[in-house]
């Protein structure tokens, strides 16, 4: 996982968004995209993250899970 910076204006209000480099051409390798096509791919990105981070995490069998949900 990496960190998100945002850049803030005088009064402290966000105004843009830092991500990493390598994040950015992973989502951007050519330089003209259009909006929407960056949007989807943040989204698809993100999804990929998440699944990652899923495949990496234990299942739990039916009685952990219950007393997960119960906590």
């Amino acid at each position: 996982m990496f960190e998100i910076e945002y850049l803030t204006d005088k009064n402290g209000e966000p105004k843009a968004v830092v991500i990493p480099i390598d994040v950015w051409r992973k989502l951007v390798p050519e330089e003209n995209i259009a909006l929407d096509e960056l949007s989807e791919r943040l989204e698809d990105y993100c999804l990929n993250q998440a699944m990652d981070e899923a495949k990496l995490t234990p299942l739990l069998d039916r009685e952990a899970a219950l007393k997960y949900l119960e906590e």
